[in-house]
């Protein structure tokens, strides 16, 4: 049985875990106790790793990762309905070459897990680089919001990559495993409005400005207000190219913006929030106001 196998329980037991606590708030996170598959588990006999050439007695290999990268280097990000798929790349080397790399991503503490989205491929997907002794090796995650897979919003954040290699020796033992090789970020996807008033609206009076910044739920796949945040007030003059930031507040209780200025001219109208760990970066469409 191949490591995909082990995967599948973890994420099972997770799963149980979950409906096993009856009410899981926003800012828990439920006592999982789950053990995470090792680097033997991975490339093992009995798991199935892929074959290698039959080699005379030598000495041990060992593989060196050179880097992995997450979603192409960027944040994974999760909204409430829509699956998300990603990839990990494990570049490695090894003199004998690479047989097979693996990954997966895990959050909380090695002996407290509490999340883990792995792939479900059977094997990496490995391609050999211009140096012989160097692959890079793929695998898929699939990330669905409606499952268990992000089942309370406190998963948001940083999450650890597991990472190993294998090499092409023939040899079990032959291999790099690290609980923590790298970091990526799993975020809730984040929506904002704006709508400025009146309009048309004459030169020197008092413009309305509101909007609501929301985020994604993963413990009710809805979008509840982000509360106590900065964001920009921008505005774009017909025929500008850019935007400048006239003023910063902060969203209320529920998510919400108003604020006043001067019409001044005919332009765009926007509010522009920078993210945080948990939550990404947006800007809503900016608003067209004609001014008499």
């Amino acid at each position: 049985m191949r490591i995909r196998a082990t995967v599948a329980v973890v994420s099972g037991a997770l799963a149980l875990s979950a409906l096993a606590v009856p009410a899981v708030q926003a800012d828990e996170k439920p006592d999982a106790g789950l053990s995470l598959p090792s680097g033997a588990d991975v490339f093992s006999a009995e798991s199935g790793a892929p074959a290698a050439k039959a080699r005379a007695a030598r000495a041990a290999e060992v593989p060196v990762i050179k880097k992995v990268v997450v979603n192409g280097g960027k944040d994974i990000v999760v909204g409430t309905k829509s699956k998300q798929k990603f990839t990990i790349a494990i570049t490695a080397s090894s003199p004998s070459g690479i047989a097979d790399a693996f990954a997966y991503l895990w959050h909380g503490h090695i002996d407290e897990v509490d999340g883990f989205l792995g792939p479900t491929q059977e094997f990496g997907n490995c391609k050999v680089s211009a140096d012989p002794t160097t692959s890079t090796c793929t695998v898929s995650v699939t990330v669905d919001p409606r499952s268990d897979d992000l089942y309370t919003s406190s998963l948001a954040g940083t999450w650890k990559v597991a990472a190993g290699a294998l090499a092409d020796t023939g040899g079990e033992n032959d291999f790099i495993w690290n609980d923590a090789q790298a970091k990526t970020r799993v975020q809730r996807f984040s929506k904002l409005t704006v709508n400025a008033s009146p309009e048309p609206v004459k030169k020197g009076k008092t413009l309305t400005v509101t909007g609501k910044l929301t985020r994604a739920n993963w413990d009710t796949n809805t979008y509840k207000g982000y509360t106590n945040q900065p964001v920009k007030l921008q505005f774009k003059k017909k025929g500008a190219k850019s935007y400048t930031t006239v003023k910063t507040i902060k969203t209320s209780s529920t998510g919400t913006l108003k604020t006043t200025v001067k019409a001044s001219a005919d332009g765009y109208w926007r509010y522009s929030f920078a993210g945080t760990s948990t939550t990404p970066a947006v800007s809503a469409a900016g608003d067209f106001v004609d001014v008499k």
